[in-house]
């Protein structure tokens, strides 16, 4: 199982991609220089395969590297910041 998250700024969203085909995505808004994360998900075909996971670890990690903010509306990232405790310093 070979995964690649990229950001595709253009389309507002983070993708992550599954032996190079798309199987989900994280949607974003931009609101004042912060991030707001109010969709998330995965092919269902795909699901239980940690890849949310995978897609917000990585997403979040860009965020930080980028210097940004987020604010978590969708409710897996709600859950993901609350559990990975190591991202709550990018919550706006």
């Amino acid at each position: 199982m070979n995964t690649e998250v990229i950001h595709n700024e253009s389309l507002q969203r983070y993708e992550i991609l599954l032996d190079g085909a798309r199987v989900g995505h994280a949607d974003y808004k931009v609101d004042g220089g912060v991030l707001v994360f109010d969709h998330t998900e995965v092919d269902p075909a795909h699901q239980g395969k940690n890849l949310a996971g995978i897609l917000m670890r990585e997403s979040l990690e860009d965020v930080r590297a980028r210097g940004l903010k987020m604010r978590p509306v969708c409710s897996y990232v709600v859950k993901f910041v609350e559990r990975y405790d190591e991202f709550a310093d990018l919550v706006a």
